[in-house]
């Protein structure tokens, strides 16, 4: 659990780049949190920013991922004048690794299994700098929890907050923030059906080994949670729920014609969970950085038919 005060530091740190972000309501009892509307169009400016500005000493940046927090270590390296280097798989989306090199990263690609031991590793033979890890870091996390104070915030009443699951980071930040300031609210982890390991590790009361297959939603699930998740999880997680991609489908579109809102497929996860509940829900939409084409051929009259 990352203490309350370091999240409420997180905050005053972070505080003259990135706005809180707004909390609308979508259905009688759905509220969406929008944090696709930060300006690298997702939450990881947060953790990215508060980790780099924590740091006692000023060098260069090393990341791995799959897009987006690879635009947030590219934006806090812009702006504290260092160099930074993302570690990314070969198919991660392209749209997300063309923004991150237009504020200044440069991208290595490497073979998926790679990708992960990068993460695992915290780091590559060959590539110096503070490596920043896109979920397993309390100064992420601490950023990220700073959603969580937002959200208590701006709303008094609301029973369970659910939030995508990628590597952990942004759920464990967020319930950590509702833990301490609303211990009765439910932290409901979601997951793309075809990787989700946290489902799987709920069900089987330990990490066990799933069958994951790539998907639209490359912003959430897996085929393994990293080390230590699992324990933090069983702390601060009350479920964790696997969504089929269709449904996630059905959210982007919903998100488009109803709140005017591009989501990813991670940022639709939470409100594709929330669909099927009837208790007062807030969807964390963690992004909104899709591919124009995928988003183009998922909310097509052809596609929703």
């Amino acid at each position: 659990m990352i203490p309350l005060e370091e999240i409420r530091r997180a905050r005053e740190r972070i505080s003259d780049a990135v706005l809180p972000s707004p909390l609308v309501q979508f259905e009688e009892h759905i509220w969406l949190k929008l944090e696709n509307l930060h300006p690298i169009g997702c939450f990881k400016l947060r953790g990215a920013l508060n980790k780099v500005r924590s740091e006692p000493e000023v060098r260069d940046l090393v990341t791995a991922s799959a897009g987006n927090m690879a635009q947030g270590v590219a934006w806090a390296a812009r702006e504290v004048g260092v160099n930074a280097t993302v570690v990314a798989p070969e198919l991660a989306p392209r749209t997300k690794l063309d923004a991150a090199e237009r504020l200044g990263a440069r991208v290595v690609s490497v073979p998926y299994e790679e990708w992960w031991q990068a993460m695992v590793d915290r780091g590559r033979d060959g590539i110096e700098g503070l490596f920043v890890h896109p979920t397993d870091d309390p100064a992420v996390m601490a950023g990220n929890g700073t959603i969580g104070l937002e959200l208590c915030e701006q709303r008094d009443v609301f029973d369970t907050v659910i939030v995508p699951w990628g590597g952990g980071g942004l759920t464990l930040g967020i319930a950590s923030a509702l833990k301490a300031l609303r211990p009765g609210a439910r932290v409901v982890a979601a997951e793309p059906a075809t990787g989700a390991p946290l489902s799987a590790a709920f069900a089987a009361g330990a990490p066990t080994e799933i069958e994951f297959e790539r998907s639209f939603v490359d912003g959430a699930g897996g085929p393994a949670l990293l080390p230590g998740m699992w324990e933090r999880a069983t702390k601060l997680v009350d479920e964790a729920v696997p969504v089929p991609l269709a449904e996630v489908e059905e959210a982007i579109r919903l998100l488009a014609a109803r709140a005017h809102v591009v989501a990813e497929g991670a940022g639709a996860l939470a409100l594709a969970a929330a669909l099927r509940r009837d208790d007062r829900c807030v969807c964390i939409v963690s992004g909104g950085n899709i591919d124009p084409d995928v988003y183009a051929g998922i909310i097509s009259p052809a596609a929703a038919a």
